[in-house]
């Protein structure tokens, strides 16, 4: 699927913000300590990983059927995105022993939400070519 030339830039900015907020409502709301923690651990990861992934794909799955139903395959590749993202980073952490007094720690947590953040701006973009074509 290709990305038009030209995109409005008022469906592509509401579509970055109700991303964003899907990304707040996710990460932050929705989580709790236990997919928080258990995403982290060296193992025992892949459950809490795979809920806070899944409360990502439903989520993302929702903006896609209000914008552009047909693209909704999109909340498989939001989980699939979001579990690497979240599954590297943890894997980092662990490797050179990032804790929260170190920086390191959040110039992890950094790369980690810009990543997530890259990944919405481009669901918007497609949803946006889409809703143009």
């Amino acid at each position: 699927m290709a990305i038009p030339d030209q995109v409005p830039v008022g469906l592509l900015s509401a579509l970055f913000l109700a991303f964003l907020a899907k990304h707040f409502l996710a990460d932050f709301l929705l989580q709790t300590y236990w997919m928080a923690a258990g995403k982290e651990k060296a193992r025992h990861w892949l459950v809490p990983l795979s809920v806070h992934a899944g409360i990502h794909a439903v989520l993302t799955g929702l903006v896609c059927l209000w914008f552009a139903p047909w693209l909704v395959w999109l909340a498989l590749v939001d989980f699939a995105v979001h579990f690497c993202i979240d599954r590297g980073k943890a894997g980092a952490v662990r490797a050179i022993g990032a804790t929260p007094a170190r920086a390191s720690f959040w110039w992890l947590l950094g790369l980690d939400q810009s990543l997530h953040h890259l990944t919405h701006f481009g669901f918007s973009l497609l949803l946006a070519g889409a809703s143009t074509v």
